[in-house]
């Protein structure tokens, strides 16, 4: 029997190791991928069809000057000056020192306050839109056009609740703002604001729409604001928030700040509730608004566990006016509101503005919920007393 030479043996060897650690390295030199591989490539061209097309984007306007130019001759400062009265001797606010002075020897002094803001003007006729803090309690006031004009203005109606105020004033060939639907907002919606903040003159700042229907602030009664990082800034109070064409969206109103200044979240009532605001206080010296004579409050698990309620929707109601509408309409403390005709529950203090927004006299159904029973109520709404305030 013949054997290989050593000398030739190691070689072969060498060759057919390195033969095999090619093809466990490279398995595509056989000519087939593994069931791995091909896997992988699918997966791969999967990824690569799943791509999202790109969409072509409208491209906003390179500036923003025409706006300006049809809103800014209507946006107006106004200033305020209001008759103060305090004593002549600061002792005298003190109830200590107070008996030590006499009140006939300590005549009062009075002194002039003066405070700013902004409006709008919403016809040519004269009629200004601004905030009930800009002219509350003021003794004069008085209003300068972006032309230079100025003149004196009267309040026509003023209503604290939506801190809403309009005035009138007597001038010729006046500028006018035109009103856009604030309803068609949308969060993103490029916004200006246009008003005199710290007085220092008209003063344009741009910005996107936060947010919508922001409420439970705390700022008014009836809350239903456009949210902006739009710099407003003390000044500003019942100016203009227009849209990219010059339109009126909102009446600037307040700020939320820790320094006095702003930091990108300021709060507009939307011009569809200013608008009408404006034309009950125009027409009938005061706000005509619904009401129900009802006290509502969220319902938390915890509440919904007092009232062994299996769900935490719907708005209680934890109070009511003795001989109101919802009284007279059999509602009662611990009722469960679902629903109020088609309108979706949003929450309290949402659904008392959307009682508001009712005219007096109008029939609703209230969806209920009455010891684990569902039940319907119709009531009547009924007109909100005036305020004392407003």
């Amino acid at each position: 029997m013949k054997f290989l030479k050593p000398q030739l043996v190691w070689p072969l060897i060498s060759g057919l190791l390195f033969a095999a650690l090619l093809l466990q390295t490279f398995p595509s030199l056989t000519g087939q991928a593994t069931s791995k591989q091909a896997s992988t490539n699918q997966a791969l061209a999967e990824i690569h069809a799943g791509e999202p097309l790109l969409v072509a984007r409208q491209e906003g306007p390179v500036s923003y000057a025409s706006a300006v130019r049809m809103a800014a001759p209507a946006v107006v400062n106004i200033y305020t000056t209001k008759r103060v009265t305090q004593p002549s001797n600061p002792f005298m606010n003190d109830p200590f020192f107070r008996h030590f002075f006499s009140q006939e020897s300590q005549p009062d002094q009075k002194r002039m306050q003066s405070s700013l803001g902004s409006g709008v003007l919403v016809n040519s006729e004269g009629y200004i839109l601004t905030n009930h803090h800009v002219v509350d309690g003021a003794d004069e006031i008085r209003v300068a056009l972006r032309d230079g004009r100025e003149t004196f203005a009267r309040i026509i109606g003023s209503d604290s609740e939506s801190d809403l105020a309009v005035l009138k004033i007597e001038l010729d060939n006046l500028p006018m703002i035109s009103l856009a639907s604030s309803d068609t907002l949308e969060v993103g919606d490029v916004v200006l604001a246009i008003g005199n903040p710290f007085g220092v003159g008209q003063t344009v700042t741009q910005g996107i729409v936060s947010a919508l229907g922001r409420n439970s602030l705390g700022i008014n009664t009836y809350e239903d604001f456009i949210q902006t990082d739009a710099a407003i800034n003390p000044g500003n109070s019942g100016g203009a928030l227009v849209n990219p064409y010059g339109q009126l969206l909102g009446i600037n109103t307040a700020i939320f700040t820790r320094s006095g200044g702003s930091q990108g979240i300021g709060f507009a009532i939307p011009s569809n509730l200013a608008k009408q605001i404006m034309l009950d206080l125009i027409n009938e010296g005061y706000v005509v608004r619904g009401w129900m004579g009802i006290e509502l409050q969220e319902i938390t698990p915890v509440v919904a566990q007092s009232l062994q309620l299996d769900t935490t929707q719907g708005i209680l109601i934890a109070g009511l006016l003795r001989n109101g509408p919802a009284n007279k309409a059999g509602l009662r403390p611990g009722d469960v509101i679902t629903q109020i005709d088609q309108y979706k529950l949003e929450g309290a203090r949402a659904t008392i503005n959307y009682i508001a927004s009712l005219k007096p006299s109008t029939q609703v159904e209230f969806s209920i919920i009455r010891d684990g029973k569902n039940k319907a109520v119709t009531a009547t709404i009924g007109q909100r007393p005036a305020s004392p305030q407003g």
